[in-house]
């Protein structure tokens, strides 16, 4: 029979842990809501042109651009191929200077001509 020779294992070797410094816990001050700048928040005097699609009372800029968004998406008049264009129908041709095509960067250019 064949002897069997003793296997000597080697003892696992220790992982070395990494010490980690522990940090001051600093408690942040709950942030406070953001004011609207009051300039935006003017009611603006809406030209004849705009208001067929935004309406005749005065609102504030930002009213007047989101109330544009919703009639713009309403009537699916942003380009099917380049998202950024928007096709103006026979309400919008006034607001945007004859163009029948403009970008929405130059779209709130033209926009800001119909407020006073």
């Amino acid at each position: 029979m064949a002897e069997k020779k003793a296997v000597k294992k080697k003892p696992a070797k220790k992982k070395a842990v990494k010490k980690v410094a522990k940090k001051k816990v600093v408690k942040k001050k709950a942030k406070a809501k953001r004011k609207p700048n009051p300039a935006f928040m003017k009611p603006m005097r809406i030209s004849d042109a705009l208001a067929k699609i935004v309406g005749i009372k005065p609102l504030p800029r930002t009213e007047v651009t989101k109330r544009l968004w919703q009639y713009i998406k309403k009537n699916r008049l942003q380009d099917s191929v380049n998202r950024r264009n928007i096709n103006a129908d026979s309400n919008l041709l006034p607001v945007f200077g004859g163009k029948k095509t403009v970008s929405m960067f130059e779209m709130t250019k033209l926009v800001n001509r119909h407020l006073s």
